[in-house]
């Protein structure tokens, strides 16, 4: 067993402490964690220290990583026992990101295999999450019958989360994965999906597997695939598979169009890196908008917003964005093989790949990625009518044209790329939203 094999089981059996909260109560629990916070700072050489250690550890012959650890369960025990955030989720929390890690690094202790290291920590996170969960639901009484499904999709949605960001993060940033999960998780269950245990594992199931088709394509990187996998689940839970089609729509056709005389595009110096894997922060600079329309659809249909807010509004806005990402995307991808493209600002000629470049092919494919953006929304939302595809077409159309002036104007010295997609995206919910709604006011 390799040292960090070692140091991860002795963490996973620490965050079994949690469980004392719910068995026991806070003042045990507290007792538990103040004990662990002393030894951290009591233990400063020998054996235990170097069982206990992380490498940047010994400068100063300090345990921060369990410090850091201890400190963030103890905050979100805080948040349990002092706020709406239930018990079951902060013990729920604790061992999905204790026994994930435990999981991730015997699997690595076995192969280098990036992808078989991440799936290790998602099925085994889960389940700890799972597990967590049920006991301290069943010690409080609950019907674990009426709670399975919400159990089943905070634990997936955590493990998902937990993943993406030890993939994008620093190594021993479990802390800070920690308390983003944990608040995630605490949202979410305010959300209380409608769907049942039965539905949830379909859901989890059809979005995996679309991730993994997504990564061996090589349209998406490990963690594209895991963004948009859990982007999908929480769309499915909370929107329902209509909205899932639409945003499944944009990654599928982007993450192909992005293939699309990808060799051509190389030689123009323009194609996207990574042999044309879209990472988690493409993904969710062209979906960031679109999952908090989900997240506000949800929070509005559950009565949890102040207001009358109508659900429609989020409805229109979920359209609106991923109508300017399918635009914008199909516009940069196509019309960026054509050598001549012209600044929007000022029309001169300017070189391929130049921010705010356009092209007349590439604003036609851009005017087709809207129509079909609104013909399944047209297909798939009732409060989507002849009218409303057209709202969301020209949503589409002005949220990639935002695009193209930002990157004109700002990308590059204000702005990233991903930064530019954010905007745009929310450019084009905000028109879709502020004329489909009225449009449906006035109807």
């Amino acid at each position: 067993m390799t040292p960090a094999v070692r140091r991860a089981a002795v963490f996973a059996v620490l965050c079994t402490l949690s469980l004392a909260v719910p068995l026991f109560g806070l003042p045990v629990g507290a007792t538990l964690a103040g004990l662990v916070l002393l030894g951290a700072f009591a233990v400063t050489d020998g054996p235990l220290f170097d069982l206990l250690a992380y490498p940047g550890d010994y400068e100063d012959r300090r345990l921060y990583g369990l410090l850091t650890f201890t400190l963030a369960a103890v905050a979100l025990g805080l948040l349990a026992t002092t706020s709406s955030m239930s018990v079951a989720v902060f013990v729920g929390t604790v061992l999905l990101v204790g026994y994930g890690e435990f999981a991730e690094q015997a699997t690595r202790s076995q192969t280098d295999t990036d992808l078989f290291a991440v799936t290790a920590f998602c099925l085994v996170a889960t389940v700890a999450a799972v597990a967590g969960q049920v006991i301290s639901l069943s010690l409080e009484g609950a019907p674990l019958e009426s709670v399975l499904p919400s159990v089943l999709f905070l634990a997936a949605s955590g493990a998902l989360l937990a993943a993406l960001l030890r993939d994008v993060l620093f190594v021993y940033d479990d802390p800070v994965v920690m308390l983003a999960v944990g608040l995630l998780l605490w949202l979410l269950a305010e959300l209380e999906p409608a769907l049942g245990a039965t539905e949830i594992v379909a859901a989890l199931a059809v979005t995996v597997a679309l991730g993994a088709v997504s990564y061996a394509l090589g349209t998406a990187s490990i963690a594209g695939m895991l963004t948009g996998i859990l982007l999908g689940l929480v769309t499915i839970v909370l929107g329902g598979y209509g909205w899932f089609a639409v945003l499944i729509a944009f990654f599928a056709i982007g993450g192909l169009s992005t293939k699309f005389r990808y060799e051509r595009k190389k030689e123009l110096g323009v194609a996207e890196d990574n042999d044309g894997a879209r990472g988690s922060g493409n993904v969710l600079g062209n979906a960031a908008v679109a999952l908090a329309a989900v997240l506000g659809y949800a929070a509005s249909t559950a009565t949890l917003l102040p207001g009358d807010l109508e659900a429609s509004l989020f409805l229109f806005a979920f359209a609106g964005s991923i109508s300017t990402a399918m635009s914008d995307t199909l516009s940069s991808e196509i019309g960026s093989i054509f050598d001549r493209p012209r600044l929007i600002t000022t029309l001169e000629p300017v070189e391929p790949g130049t921010d705010g470049g356009v092209t007349w092919q590439g604003e036609l494919a851009g005017l087709l990625g809207a129509a079909i953006v609104a013909a399944l929304a047209y297909a798939v939302f009732p409060e989507v009518d002849t009218v409303g595809a057209a709202i969301v077409v020209a949503a589409g159309f002005i949220g990639m044209t935002v695009d193209s002036l930002l990157g004109a104007t700002l990308e590059g010295t204000v702005l990233g790329n991903q930064g530019v997609n954010f905007l745009a995206t929310l450019s084009g919910a905000v028109v879709c939203a502020l004329f489909g709604f009225s449009f449906v006011l006035l109807g």
